[in-house]
């Protein structure tokens, strides 16, 4: 889930990280694949009007798939992180990030507003197994005595990935260059063909 610049001892202090979520990629890959399997059998087997709701149809679905699949990214610099989310892409300072948390979802919290980090989705599940295997390891270390060192405990991923945001965070907290307010910018190019493939469809829905 995480890539992490190598470079030399110096520039790894503040290597860029990015995150995103590799079930949501493949799932995004197959229903892809999926849907242009059925857009292409209608492409070349349907009738006039049956070519046209598949084209809408596409319009529509291909956009909403890339959107919640494999759009969703965080990227984590030295002075900013940056979010893109289904239909947005948010430029965080690290000055204008108040607190990272992560409860169903995991969220940057600023003085403007929350924003959802729409990679790095929290598993309920993933926390009961962390919170179990860390139990059966405190367990394991009482029987084998105190001189034996546990190891780490083990974490869900979304609140492995929070706690090294939030180390950034801190090593950035009084640069002057991660200062600023949060920028939010549109994808339009996901936004336009899902309008114009709704307003397709409802039209011909509609004759």
């Amino acid at each position: 889930m995480t890539s992490q610049d190598r470079s030399t001892p110096s520039q790894q202090q503040y290597a860029e990280r990015s995150y995103r979520s590799p079930a949501a990629l493949a799932g995004g890959v197959l229903l892809l694949l999926l849907g242009g399997w059925l857009g292409g059998d209608a492409l070349l087997q349907g009738v006039t009007q049956t070519k046209l709701m598949a084209v809408f149809a596409l319009l529509l679905g291909v956009p909403l798939v890339i959107a919640y699949t494999l759009r969703p990214l965080v990227r984590a610099g030295e002075d900013r992180l940056t979010v893109r989310n289904p239909f947005r892409t948010i430029t965080l300072p690290w000055g204008a990030v108040e607190t990272l948390r992560a409860a169903f979802s995991t969220e940057a919290v600023t003085a403007a507003g929350t924003y959802q980090l729409w990679a790095i989705p929290v598993s309920l599940r993933q926390r009961k197994k962390a919170s179990r295997q860390a139990r059966r390891g405190a367990t394991s270390g009482l029987r084998l005595g105190p001189q034996v060192e546990p190891g780490p405990a083990p974490r869900a991923v979304a609140d492995q990935a929070l706690e090294e945001l939030r180390e950034l965070k801190e090593r950035a907290a009084d640069r002057e260059s991660a200062q600023g307010e949060p920028v939010v910018r549109w994808a339009y190019a996901i936004v336009a063909p899902i309008v114009v493939g709704a307003v397709g469809l409802a039209v011909m829905v509609a004759l």
